[in-house]
């Protein structure tokens, strides 16, 4: 381990191998550090948080921090992110709320300046949380999901794998699975096509998101005919139309 002579590592801290902990570092007596791991100066780790290995943590960033839901009253809650995330300078991401609770975030993501993801939310993989845009608690976010500069997400919501919230945008419901919302509040504008060309999908798959979203915003039916709909379809290519299905059946705020 490479911990600066200035950075504060609490009694009961566990720091993997090849950790490098940056001057004016501070690090919780709750806190656990995988291996490969790099603290950058000033940042804050804190909490019952648990962090895998080769994580980025930018100075000024500060995780683990105590939720700032009114409901809590000192329950024993976490933090739980895994391996090869990067937090760039001021990103705050708090613990959970409710007693053995914990805000989960997943692998390979990127978490941009100055972004916030609150108490109980679960954050998926290769997710890019851009400058300013903020979760609110609860939320849920799918994998590959992309959240643009200054947006927001409310309460409850979930973002699907695949989609994108343009900048500036306040999503007050769900965006579905590979779709692209935009606006104040967020409507669904289009399908998500750059980000499925940037992960190698397929011309065909490519088709069949887009007949997903002709289903979906185009027919003119109403939920149940569209779900009767994707279901027909469902066994052409369950890898697109489950996962729209799936979000449409667990959505608890309707969709964008």
């Amino acid at each position: 381990m490479n911990i600066h002579p200035t950075a504060i590592v609490e009694s009961g801290a566990i720091l993997g191998n090849d950790v490098v902990v940056g001057a004016y570092a501070y690090i919780g007596g709750g806190v656990s550090i995988g291996e490969g791991s790099v603290i950058q100066h000033h940042a804050s780790i804190e909490g019952r948080t648990i962090l895998g290995k080769d994580n980025k943590v930018y100075p000024y960033a500060f995780l683990g921090g105590q939720t700032q839901d009114l409901k809590y009253k000192g329950e024993e809650v976490g933090l739980k992110i895994g391996d090869h995330n990067i937090f760039r300078e001021y990103v705050t991401v708090h613990c959970a709320t409710q007693e053995d609770g914990a805000t989960k975030i997943g692998h390979h993501n990127v978490f941009l300046s100055h972004s916030h993801v609150a108490h109980d939310c679960t954050v998926g993989n290769y997710v890019i949380m851009s400058s300013l845009s903020a979760f609110a608690g609860y939320v849920t976010v799918g994998d590959y999901a992309n959240i643009a500069w200054n947006s927001g997400v409310h309460q409850f919501c979930r973002i699907g794998e695949y989609a994108m919230l343009a900048a500036s945008s306040k999503a007050l419901m769900d965006v579905l699975p590979f779709m692209l919302a935009e606006g104040q509040p967020a409507r669904t504008r289009f399908f998500n096509k750059v980000n499925l060309e940037r992960n190698h999908f397929s011309m065909e798959a490519i088709e069949r998101v887009k007949n997903a979203y002709r289903i979906l915003f185009h027919s003119q039916k109403n939920r149940s005919e569209i779900l009767l709909r994707l279901k027909q379809c469902q066994s052409e290519a369950p890898e697109i139309y489950t996962p729209i299905i799936e979000a449409i059946e667990k959505s608890q705020r309707g969709f964008c």
